[in-house]
């Protein structure tokens, strides 16, 4: 079948009327698989790309890929595999940056009569043995049926921009003694449908996300709710993920060009106000920031995790939640832990093995914490021991050095 190609110029009042733009195209009948591919001057500016059949959406890969094959039985990573339905298709261009003068573009789509072979498949890391889990590596109590676990709440794969497929990441946070893992791939889902077996195949609880991501802020939608389109309001992804069930939090809402500015009618009430981002902890403006969004804000922390290259791996931060679920596969989805999130039962330390202070019943527990300092509303105390309990009071608490450095956050 015969390539298409598609040219134009988008204009930077293209990019100020909206983020996303389509550009239509309708296969010849007897298309069985459609290969797209994106082409501009890279070093002028930015362009993402993304897929929408007649049938609604059909993947995003921003600006990690030039290009994108979808088939019945296969499709690129980022993109949901399926027959090619009859009628326009959409080609999605994410106006990242444009320049003043515009910036030209080309898109060719090739139509295939029979479905391309689908690449070399990746062959998961070896199972390894599981390590203890850090809950358990250090001895935390369980309270009413429910235990301590620790986590990662934001990371990537090769679905979106990381490094590393959902086996290889899931067994890297096994390895660092992880309980559960959100794979949050940017504006996509296609691998949801990894995360069931690869839970069990590892022992960490997969929790499905997805990274809403858009020029004026991201945030992470967890749980099975499906996708959530990004090119519609804020107020609406909080409304839609409520709806269907699951939590929505405000990412690395101080984030350089990928700050929270988005206008809202309803304040979400989870929030990453712990960043891999946050190297520098003597900073307050996060903590300044948590506490002018909402008095009952639930705090969690967020690696964002890509690759080797980021110099620190899943769990810093660690997020810990206090859930009654099994855990692993015991736990699909991760309902449990979302459930401890819901309910606020969080905390949030630079690393499973870090100062650790939890919220327990009617107590803090601060643990591995001698020499760190008990701030909250209304406390100030000297931790003495490694592992302190103290009567619990209202807000949000944090332990920090001498010099005022965040170690560990509490809500």
């Amino acid at each position: 079948m015969t390539p298409v190609r598609l040219r134009g110029r988008w204009t930077i009042e293209d990019r100020l009327a909206r983020q996303v733009h389509e550009v239509a195209v309708e296969p010849p009948a007897g298309t069985r698989a459609l290969t797209v591919e994106l082409s501009y001057d890279r070093a002028a500016g930015v362009l993402d790309l993304g897929c929408a059949g007649p049938g609604g959406f059909r993947g995003w890969s921003g600006g990690a890929r030039a290009a994108y094959t979808i088939a019945p039985g296969w499709a690129t990573p980022g993109y949901l595999p399926g027959e090619i339905e009859p009628g326009v298709w959409r080609v999605l261009t994410g106006l990242y940056r444009v320049p003043l003068e515009g910036l030209a573009y080309e898109i060719t789509v090739t139509p295939h009569a029979a479905p391309p072979p689908p690449p070399a498949p990746v062959d998961p890391p070896p199972p390894g043995p599981r390590p203890e889990p850090a809950a358990a590596r250090r001895g935390l109590p369980g309270l009413d049926g429910m235990r301590w676990r620790a986590g990662e709440l934001h990371a990537h794969t090769v679905h979106s921009d990381g490094a590393l497929t959902v086996p290889g990441l899931a067994a890297l946070a096994r390895d660092q003694g992880l309980d559960f893992l959100a794979v949050t791939d940017h504006n996509t889902v296609s691998h949801h449908a990894e995360l069931p077996g690869v839970s069990a195949a590892t022992g960490v609880t997969l929790i499905p996300g997805q990274e809403v991501t858009t020029d004026l802020g991201h945030a992470n939608a967890f749980g099975a709710v499906g996708w959530v389109d990004f090119r519609e309001p804020a107020d609406a992804w909080v409304r839609d993920v409520a709806a269907r069930g699951g939590v929505l939090s405000v990412n690395h809402p101080l984030g350089a060009d990928c700050a929270w500015r988005h206008p809202l009618a309803e304040r979400p009430g989870v929030a990453e106000v712990w960043h891999s981002g946050w190297w520098d902890r003597t900073w307050g403006a996060p903590l300044s920031w948590a506490q002018a969004w909402r008095d009952d804000l639930v705090v969690v922390g967020g690696g964002d995790y890509h690759g080797p290259d980021g110099g620190h791996p899943p769990g810093a931060p660690a997020t810990w939640v206090l859930s009654a679920a099994p855990g692993g596969s015991g736990d699909p989805g991760g309902e449990g832990v979302l459930d401890g999130v819901r309910a606020g039962r969080t905390a949030v330390s630079a690393g499973p093995g870090g100062p650790l202070l939890l919220r327990h019943g009617d107590e803090f527990l601060a643990v591995d914490a001698d020499g760190l300092i008990l701030w909250g509303p209304d406390r100030r105390q000297v931790i003495r021991g490694d592992r302190v309990a103290v009567p619990a009071a209202p807000g949000h608490h944090r332990l920090e050095t001498t010099r005022n450095e965040v170690m560990a956050l509490c809500t």
